[in-house]
């Protein structure tokens, strides 16, 4: 007979801080051994992130720059889940057409990601989009999106970026290694709604 496993009961809880992306939060947690430790957890909206595929297997790329490492990084296009009630595929395809001008016929789920579980809630679903054609960018005005650039990058490209060091998003390296894998065999990707059981919602009910 298996023993019972640890529930890691939160004791108490402190709210830090609460900003418009993020939210952090302080949990007395339960340990094994008895001891009460201390959990610094950072709340996030949640995000999607888009693997768009031409028909010669070509990826669309981001070029934009991020402010937390100081330079302009390569990147899938993505988007917060910041509109209350939105579908996450519905949240994808608007980010699509916003950062690249691009739609897309067909959707599936490629992989989820959470980017940091040690210390946040953060989870990412990257969708795979074919059948892609153009619908046009809509004018920029202002922040970071306003100087990003896009480019079609071939899948082995983008893989031998990653592998150097080029590509260093965890959601944007775990997206295109993926894509490279189900490159012959699309089919095998989930359908788009598929269950994401780590689709966080604490911050999204703490802001209303």
């Amino acid at each position: 007979m298996s023993t019972p496993r640890h529930e890691f009961a939160v004791q108490a809880s402190k709210d830090v801080y609460t900003g418009r992306v993020m939210a952090l939060r302080a949990d007395e947690v339960l340990m094994p051994g008895g001891r009460v430790a201390v959990r610094e957890i950072v709340e996030h909206p949640g995000a999607v992130a888009i693997a768009a595929l031409d028909a010669d297997d070509r990826l669309m790329m981001i070029h934009q720059y991020r402010h937390a490492v100081g330079r302009r990084l390569w990147e899938l296009p993505a988007g917060l889940l910041d509109v209350r009630g939105e579908d996450p595929l519905a949240t994808a395809q608007r980010e699509l057409a916003e950062e690249t001008g691009l739609a897309a016929s067909e959707w599936a789920a490629l992989v989820d990601v959470a980017p940091s579980p040690g210390f946040s809630d953060e989870a990412v679903r990257v969708y795979l989009a074919r059948g892609v054609s153009e619908v046009g960018r809509p004018e920029q005005k202002d922040d970071e999106e306003a100087d990003l650039a896009t480019r079609w990058v071939s899948l082995p490209v983008a893989v031998r970026m990653v592998l150097a060091g080029t590509i260093v998003n965890a959601t944007t390296v775990a997206g295109v290694l993926a894509a490279h894998a189900l490159a012959g065999a699309p089919a095998a990707a989930r359908p788009a709604d598929a269950p994401w059981p780590d689709r966080p919602t604490r911050f999204a009910d703490r802001i209303g």
